[in-house]
Parts: structure tokens; sequence; C-alpha cells
């Protein structure tokens, strides 16, 4: 995933980014957000602007990043992640500016944030991970939980009667004029962190470029909130998450 080159006679073909501390990674086994980290700091090593590069990271098992990121971070408060990234890029224009949020954050107490920012256009990147539950506060419904899920707080499945469809928020910010890439991507095979990878670079690229906001989805699990495997849970996500949130570009810029 990284340079490749000889150690001792030994090949390297991997290497933990230098834009990642040391601090061990304390997420659950088979969770996604340990991969999603690994890969935007990769790629900020690789486009050398980790001194250039701010992250922003709410409310959520995203709290967390900042513990790993060896970046200038900001936390902030439940859902306001792109309120304050917007307010870092307009009196920073020079940075990088990124959010990270989880779908209880970005798609419930957020929404109003981050459809207006993403519709204004604003000039940041936008790191989306959709696991369809609430994973650090006890396994909740989210509002990407998909009809028939079992949470802690839908115990026989979610009903739609009773509390709606799951929101499929990366389709309703495909349509806003703002903006410029969206696409749904995953990270639990080596071909998915491939495309995943180079959404990533896409995303910081537009913005280098001021294109308007990227808006990448990571389809992930949560092994610990599904009560699953970590193999049982990435099975479970590609029978069910999937048909629900097919992976792919949702908008691609015409150029």
């Amino acid at each position: 995933m990284s340079t490749v080159s000889a150690i001792d006679g030994m090949e390297l073909v991997y290497q933990k980014p230098a834009t990642l501390t040391d601090t061990p990674m304390h997420y659950c086994p088979g969770c996604g957000h340990g991969v999603a980290h690994w890969l935007l700091m990769e790629v900020v090593q690789e486009m050398g602007i980790q001194e250039q590069v701010i992250g922003v990271a709410p409310v959520g098992c995203s709290v967390f990043a900042y513990n790993y990121m060896n970046i200038d971070m900001q936390e902030a408060a439940h859902g306001r992640a792109c309120a304050v990234a917007t307010g870092i890029r307009r009196v920073l224009p020079e940075k990088f500016v990124f959010s990270y949020q989880g779908d209880g954050d970005l798609a419930a107490i957020g929404t109003g944030e981050t459809i207006h920012a993403i519709n204004r256009g604003e000039n940041i990147l936008i790191v989306f991970i959709n696991n369809g539950i609430y994973g650090m506060t006890g396994g909740q419904m989210a509002p990407t939980t998909i009809i028939g899920q079992v949470t802690s707080t839908t115990p026989f499945g979610r009903e739609a009667s009773q509390m709606g469809y799951p929101l499929k928020i990366t389709d309703l910010v495909a349509h806003l004029p703002g903006a410029y890439y969206v696409t749904r991507q995953a990270v639990h095979t080596a071909a998915a962190v491939r495309k995943t990878k180079k959404a990533m670079q896409l995303g910081f690229e537009y913005q280098k470029r001021k294109k308007g906001t990227s808006f990448i989805e990571i389809v992930s699990n949560c092994p610990s909130g599904w009560k699953l495997t970590p193999l049982e849970a990435n099975d479970w996500m590609e029978k069910n998450m999937f048909p629900n949130y097919p992976l792919g570009d949702l908008k691609v810029p015409k150029e």
C-alpha cells in the first residue's frame, strides 16, 4: 500500500505512513475506521500536504481520529463538522480541509450543516463513514439503518411505517449544484481499498483546484454493533448494505 523498498534483503511492500501516529488503534476487530484512517493519511503523505491539511472530527467513533492522524485536527460538536470545516477553509483558504464523520452524525443531527455546506459548494472534502448504526453509544438505529435491520432500538427490525425509510444522503448530495465529486466506496477488500484511495486522491486534488465540495461515502461495517464476527459482518454488508447503498460514482466532473 506504500513505497516498495528493501530492508535487510527483504522486499517491503507496505509500511505505516508517517502521517499516522504510533498510538495503537482501539477500534473493534474488523471495523473499517482504521483502514479509512490509513488511506487518508497515506494520500496526505504521498501528496506532501501534511503541513497544509486540517481534519475536522465530531462526536462518535470519528472523534478518536485525532489520536491517530499526525496532522492538525479540530474537534467539532456533534453534527457540526461541515460548519467548522467551512469556517476553517474560509479563514485559511490555502489549507486542505476535510471532515471525517459517521452516519449518526452527518445524516442525523448534522443534516442541515451538511446539505447547506455542500449546496454552497464549500471547497472541502467530506469523508462519510456509513455503517448503518450508532456504533459508539450502544448500537441504536441511525438514519441509514436499512429496513428490517435489528438494532438496540429496533429489536424487531426497522419498519418503514414506524421509523421511516433509510436516508440515502449521498444520493441527495449528488443533486446539489455545489457538489463537484460524489462517490460511494468501501474498504473491505483490496480492490475496494484501491478505489477508495483513488477517490480520496481526487477529493484533495479537486480541492486544490477550488472546484467545490467532494463527498466520499464509505459503506463500512460495525461488527460489535451488528453482533457479528468481522467475517460475518463483511458478508452481511455485501448482502444487505450494498443493495441499498450500491458502490460507485454518483457524480463525476465532466472534464
